[in-house]
């Protein structure tokens, strides 16, 4: 099964993506973590990214193209996967499309955790990352707005789309997703 999960963030995709995968027997692949595990490896790619993630923005579509079509290209992902963090722009929408062509594959659901502004807010500063300040937090919630939100409308057009309120236990979260997908 080849699922995406969308969500602004602290909507809990990270925390979701890992349980769903785990009950599907697919990898969970988060974009960010492997942009943040590049920044800490000191690697080429990590030195690209490291200013843009500091201020919040998106990286670029190209380095993220090239990031997730190396790691959908790997053996364990042949059976499906759970993708984390992409696609988060129109263009990244239709470069997806074309790397599932590429490896003759298609998307299977969208699963969009729907979650109140102040909540994400507040489980964002919990979580304690460097750079989640309140400043930050704020920029990555305009950015979702502007850049990702647009495609909560295309993958539902598409037929695609299954919302889940994340604003419940994780417990709770993980049971709708799985019975949205069903």
């Amino acid at each position: 099964m080849h699922v995406v999960l969308l969500g602004p963030p602290g909507s809990g995709k990270g925390t979701q993506a890992e349980r769903l995968a785990a009950k599907l027997s697919v990898p969970a692949i988060s974009t960010g973590e492997m942009l943040r595990a590049a920044v800490a490896q000191g690697s080429a790619l990590g030195a690209r990214v490291e200013g843009v993630m500091a201020s919040g923005q998106l990286v670029s579509d190209e380095l993220m193209a090239e990031v997730v079509q190396d790691r959908l290209a790997k053996d364990d992902c042949k059976g499906g996967f759970l993708l984390d963090g992409y696609p988060r722009t129109a263009a990244q929408t239709q470069t997806l499309d074309d790397i599932l062509d590429d490896l003759g594959e298609r998307l299977d659901h969208v699963i969009y955790l729907s979650v109140p502004e102040e909540e994400l807010v507040r489980r964002a500063l919990l979580r304690q990352r460097d750079d989640d300040t309140e400043e930050v937090i704020q920029e990555r919630l305009r950015v979702y707005r502007n850049e990702t939100e647009p495609l909560v409308a295309h993958y539902e057009q598409a037929g695609l789309l299954r919302r889940v309120d994340g604003d419940r236990s994780m417990d709770e979260v993980t049971a709708a997703m799985l019975e949205a997908i069903r």
